[in-house]
């Protein structure tokens, strides 16, 4: 009543919605980088929208099947097959014993979520499962280690299959390179031909880009603020360093920090950038709260009325 991994790919881990209520003693929150996309996996096979599933970046995942049950695959496509015969993103598949499921390289986005029935079977860690490397906590073992070679990953075994796909109109499109921004409130330390150039410049994401944050390489900019007292820091907090070159923090961000921002990227844009790969071109626009909230609540929205 398994999957067994016989590849562990360059990056998979266990994920919830994360691990909330413990920044105070500098745990951050773990969790999926395309939440939409973790979310619709879910609803897919009318799990709990918490049920821990697979996070997959870049791919080279194999794992065999031990027993039957449905599969719900998003975000990502990493040229998935199962039996070697070629799977689509956004939809649910059933699995047999024995089944082999592999996600080779991106053919485009670079995180794909597999959900399974019921949700993975793992013992939370402070309440949740979400694996964070950096910190040592969560996922399979409980200590923060990605999936490896050998590893067991549990579930329910089911039956009765239910062939679904997630609406068009919901699939977010990984190709559009415009990254939503709220400005923050040291918007203002930024000179006029600053905020211009951010918002009109491209960044290109750097190799050294991982899920604590995504770094970018462009237009430099830079702040009348020498320096800030470190504060808590938001998801999708954008730290302008002493470089100029923007940081965009995400799950597996730090508590504090003492840069100074000049934003912050939304949840929709935050899963849309953790899509792009080193290499990949994006640019900010700029939105304000309400718009913010208008596009947050017609994704859940999506989401109340499949379920």
């Amino acid at each position: 009543m398994a999957f067994k991994v016989i590849k562990p790919g360059l990056l998979a881990l266990l994920q919830d919605l994360g691990r909330h209520g413990h920044q105070s003693i500098g745990l951050t929150t773990g969790g999926p980088m395309d939440e939409i996309a973790f979310r619709w996996g879910n609803a897919l096979l009318d799990n709990d929208s918490n049920s821990a599933q697979i996070e997959i970046t870049f791919g080279m995942l194999t794992l065999e099947a031990q027993a039957a049950t449905s599969i719900a695959i998003t975000g990502a496509d990493l040229d998935a097959t199962l039996n070697d015969k070629s799977l689509t993103p956004w939809q649910t598949y059933a699995i047999k014993k024995g089944d082999v499921l592999a996600f080779h390289q991106p053919v485009w986005g670079l995180r794909a979520y597999l959900a399974v029935k019921g949700g993975f079977l793992c013992e939370p860690t402070l309440g949740s499962v979400a694996t964070v490397v950096r910190e040592k906590i969560g996922g399979l073992t409980g200590k923060g280690d990605k999936l490896q070679k050998g590893d067991v990953l549990a579930y329910q075994t089911c039956h009765e299959h239910q062939q679904r796909s997630v609406p068009r109109l919901a699939i977010p499109h990984y190709g559009n390179k415009e990254i939503p921004v709220i400005l923050g409130y040291q918007y203002q330390s930024f000179s006029a031909l600053d905020r211009a150039n951010f918002f009109s410049s491209d960044y290109v994401v750097s190799s050294h880009s991982d899920r604590m944050g995504y770094r970018l390489e462009g237009k430099a900019i830079h702040s009348e603020l020498n320096g800030i007292i470190s504060e808590g820091i938001a998801y999708g907090a954008i730290q302008i360093p002493k470089d100029g070159q923007p940081i965009v923090l995400l799950q597996d961000r730090q508590t504090i920090g003492g840069y100074p921002k000049i934003g912050c990227v939304t949840r929709v844009g935050g899963g849309i950038l953790a899509q792009q790969k080193p290499g990949d071109r994006i640019q900010f626009t700029p939105i304000t709260v309400d718009q913010a909230e208008r596009e947050r609540h017609l994704q859940m929205a999506r989401l109340a009325q499949w379920r």
